[in-house]
């Protein structure tokens, strides 16, 4: 193997691989970037097992790569080692070259590195094979919908199904749904497609495909019962599906309420920001008080002290109530609805809140009250 290519182009890309890596990975050769050099491309793969992130790098596709192959071949290298040896070579090109077995020499303008990869016979066959059932969604719109869900996930793994966000699609309809049983997130869209299934993907996936995404285009999704793939442009994301039935969620949901308030969603989150100090054990519980003309937040704990607000939404409609929630909770939901102007709808001092965007219909966070006794 001996290849030539741009530092900025191999480091991003290497960057982009390593975040499917885990540190504690049962296997050493998936503490690894596996490289593959063919006649006139570089495939880098990074795995956990779970999920699986392959790019590749061409000169047709990518500008400035500046790719020059001489020799083709594999190796695999220690990620953390091959981030850090591409980031401090002070060269705008670097050159890799297996020199002895799995030995690699990497050199830029004045510096030379020799580093143990590993075979790459010793890496874990991935199966990268494009699953039947495909449709594509805009780039976007996908980075929003995980951006609006993955933060209600659990991150408790006694339950795991609910570490993950629920799509269901059904009659052009993708519904969307994160909770780890005190709070949902549920966003739904259109899409252009006549399928119908029903998975659940990791959170961690969902985030890494995010972070993944650059620009407005669209992406093609591939699904089985065991596994999802996304492809943006030149780079493929695999990951596991969560095995398991999610729970029906839309039960959960109210549809009649005794108290409906609207108002500006700076208004709330500072009010709460302001009370959320407060603990008690460690935990923010907000007392949340409405009347016929006004709004009353309040937090107090006995080793802290405690606050009280005033805050005139600019409608409330229905019964008086006071109400108990997680600040923090609260504060998320406003935050990821991303909206102006917000409307809660409570059904009960005991039940489960709505908390909506104004200008967005396709989001909803709800919120499960918190008992107190005072």
């Amino acid at each position: 193997m001996n290849f030539k290519i741009s530092k900025n182009v191999l480091y991003n890309s290497l960057q982009l691989v390593s975040k499917a890596i885990s540190n504690n990975s049962p296997l050493p050769a998936l503490s690894g970037i596996k490289i593959d050099v063919e006649k006139n491309s570089i495939t880098l793969t990074g795995s956990d097992a779970e999920i699986s992130i392959k790019k590749v790098l061409t000169n047709e596709e990518i500008e400035n790569l500046n790719l020059i192959i001489i020799e083709e071949g594999s190796i695999v290298i220690e990620s953390r080692y091959l981030l850090e040896i591409v980031r401090k070579i002070d060269s705008s090109e670097i050159n890799f070259e297996i020199v002895d077995g799995s030995l690699i020499k990497i050199t830029g303008k004045s510096v030379e590195y020799k580093i143990n990869g590993i075979r790459s016979s010793e890496y874990p066959l991935i199966d990268f094979n494009k699953p039947n059932t495909t449709f594509k969604i805009n780039s976007l719109i996908l980075q929003k919908v995980i951006n609006q869900t993955t933060f209600a996930t659990s991150d408790k793994e006694i339950r795991q199904v609910l570490t993950g966000v629920n799509f269901n699609l059904k009659d052009k309809n993708l519904e969307c749904v994160a909770t780890d049983s005190f709070r949902l997130a549920k966003k739904t869209i259109k899409v252009d497609s006549d399928l119908n299934f029903n998975i659940t993907i990791p959170s961690k996936s969902l985030n890494e495909l995010s972070k993944a995404i650059e620009k407005d285009e669209d992406i093609e999704i591939s699904i089985n019962n065991k596994l999802a793939q996304f492809y943006i442009n030149n780079t493929l994301i695999q990951t596991r599906l969560i095995e398991g039935a999610y729970p029906e969620t839309n039960r959960l949901i109210p549809t009649v309420f005794k108290t409906e308030i609207t108002l500006d969603s700076r208004e709330m989150v500072s009010a709460i920001d302001r009370a959320i100090f407060i603990k008690n054990e460690g935990v923010s519980i907000i007392k949340l008080s409405i009347n016929k003309e006004n709004m009353i937040i309040s937090s107090k704990s006995q080793e802290v002290g405690s606050l009280q607000e005033i805050i005139v939404p600019e409608n409330i409609k229905g019964d008086n109530i006071d109400i108990s929630f997680s600040g923090n909770y609260v504060l998320d939901a406003i935050r990821y609805l991303n909206a102006n102007k917000i409307k809660i709808n409570f059904s009960g001092e005991m039940k489960p809140f709505i908390i909506e965007n104004l200008d967005d219909s396709s989001i909803l966070q709800l919120v499960l009250p918190v008992r107190t006794y005072n």
